[in-house]
């Protein structure tokens, strides 16, 4: 809330009547009603914390694969739910749910997440899947499936080359360093720290967006589907310690992905070990992951939509859905092992 009312002032100091839309409509914001959470889907496999919620359908094996920062669901939101949507176009679809870190999990780095989580999930389906990793959860997906075998890599909006993000890393970096002790005394890095990170990006689209809200009907969809992003956007679990310090320190500061130095069971795991089918969807917009960050993959698709709109805005079935569909439906049959 004191980032929030920093950003008011500082955006809309000048126009007293934009102070007032954009407090009526946090206000709204916070006092819109919700429904019950859903109840949670069944677990296919589980590794330690993670598990892979089964969300049905038949056909080949599809797991989404979410980013470690925020929860799983704004893959699964609503109307807007692109796993059910993929479940009824004939593919079987499982969503990762990577749980809650405990104290235990204060040294579970980048590496451990992938190699004692993710791929051991992957490694108790009854056929290697084909892997759609979303963010942060693409990076994974990508490292993952250098290391086992996978039928087909899709990524979406996932960051691989660090150093794309240019003169954004110092501001990262600074924010990495004022929270770095903090975390280090918790064993974790809040969702919050990251969350104010975010709208540092874009203080004028974070606050313009509540000025919206406060004008919506309250009772139209239109206000319902803002609550659950919102809700999605401001929840999530902590980050483990090792984790966030992989993220600030070796992948946005030292690029370890990006320049080959990331190893997964022993090997470096990079776009060119990759032996199965790869397509990489790519934001030409996006102020969360830049298109400059993406893998480099020869079948590349830029998308004039936002890092959140690719998923769940009003282009996101014509311009990501169905394409996605379309690509993992003329891939072979078969696997493909990783390159040696």
């Amino acid at each position: 809330m004191p980032l929030f009312l920093d950003m008011l002032r500082s955006e809309t100091a000048a126009y007293p009547d934009r102070t007032a839309a954009a407090l009526a409509g946090l206000a709204a914001y916070q006092g819109a009603s919700r429904p019950a959470p859903p109840t949670p889907m069944p677990a296919l496999a589980t590794a330690g914390r993670a598990s892979l919620r089964y969300h049905g359908g038949r056909g080949r094996m599809v797991v989404f694969v979410p980013s470690l920062i925020n929860p799983p669901a704004i893959l699964d939101l609503g109307e807007a739910s692109l796993v059910r949507w993929m479940a009824a176009r004939g593919f079987r679809v499982a969503l990762l749910d990577w749980g809650a870190p405990t104290a235990a999990d204060r040294d579970l780095d980048m590496t451990g997440h992938v190699e004692s989580l993710l791929i051991p999930l992957i490694e108790q389906l009854d056929e290697p899947p084909v892997l759609v990793g979303y963010c942060l959860g693409g990076t994974m997906a990508l490292a993952a499936a250098c290391a086992t075998a996978v039928a087909g890599l899709a990524l979406i909006a996932a960051p691989w080359r660090f150093a794309g993000y240019g003169s954004a890393a110092p501001t990262m970096l600074d924010m990495w360093a004022t929270a770095r002790p903090t975390s280090e005394a918790l064993g974790v890095l809040p969702m919050e720290v990251l969350q104010a990170g975010f709208w540092r990006l874009d203080p004028a689209r974070t606050i313009g967006k509540y000025e919206a809200f406060g004008r919506f009907d309250p009772d139209g969809e239109q206000a319902r589907a803002f609550v659950r992003l919102e809700d999605w956007a401001n929840a999530g679990e902590p980050l483990p310690l090792a984790a966030a310090r992989d993220l600030f320190e070796r992948f946005i500061a030292a690029d370890l992905p990006g320049t080959g130095g990331w190893t997964i069971r022993g090997s470096a795991a990079t776009p060119e070990r990759l032996a199965c089918p790869a397509v990489e969807f790519v934001s030409a917009t996006d102020r969360i992951v830049p298109a400059a960050t993406a893998a480099g993959l020869a079948d590349r698709r830029d998308l004039a939509l936002g890092h959140v709109g690719m998923i769940v805005g009003g282009r996101a079935r014509a311009m990501l859905w169905e394409p996605l569909a379309d690509w993992i439906a003329s891939l072979p049959k078969g696997r493909a092992a990783p390159k040696e």
